[in-house]
């Protein structure tokens, strides 16, 4: 047993989240998210929502703070503009527990799929709202 990991981060995503390097990116996905066929691997978390899986990550990982956007989320097609409770979410999320907090920024669609497909690994969660998707740019540990 490890003390201070959240339960729900799975042996097999510590190690994706160790193994990554400085932005190295990583997708939090919601269940509709075509995570298996996006290209990296697949990590399962079946039950857990995309804002839990955001929060747990967030306990051990930080987010890069050398670029503009370490936190983007999925436009909604047709009206960029809106922001879904489940963004509205992970920028709740983000504030409270990253150590050093961004605004989200956004991707379209397709350029959202894009960029996963270059993503170290792909989470993908058991979130049944529409755009509970993100990726993460990891950052550094200070010393």
């Amino acid at each position: 047993m490890l003390r201070n990991v959240p339960a729900i981060l799975s042996p097999d995503l510590l190690h994706a989240l160790r193994a990554m390097g400085h932005g190295d990116d990583i997708v939090i996905a919601d269940a509709n998210f075509p995570a298996e066929s996006a290209g990296p691997k697949c990590i399962r978390l079946d039950g857990v929502s995309a804002s839990d899986a955001l929060r747990a990550i967030l306990t051990v990982m930080p987010l890069d703070s050398f670029v503009p956007d370490p936190a983007l989320t999925m436009q909604v097609v047709g009206n960029p503009d809106a922001v879904p409770d489940v963004v509205a979410d992970f920028q709740r999320i983000i504030n409270e527990a990253a150590d050093t907090p961004a605004p989200l920024g956004q991707l379209e669609r397709f350029a959202f799929y894009d960029r996963a497909r270059t993503a170290f690994a792909v989470v993908q969660t058991g979130e049944t709202r529409l755009y509970g998707n993100i990726i993460l740019k990891k950052g550094v540990i200070g010393s």
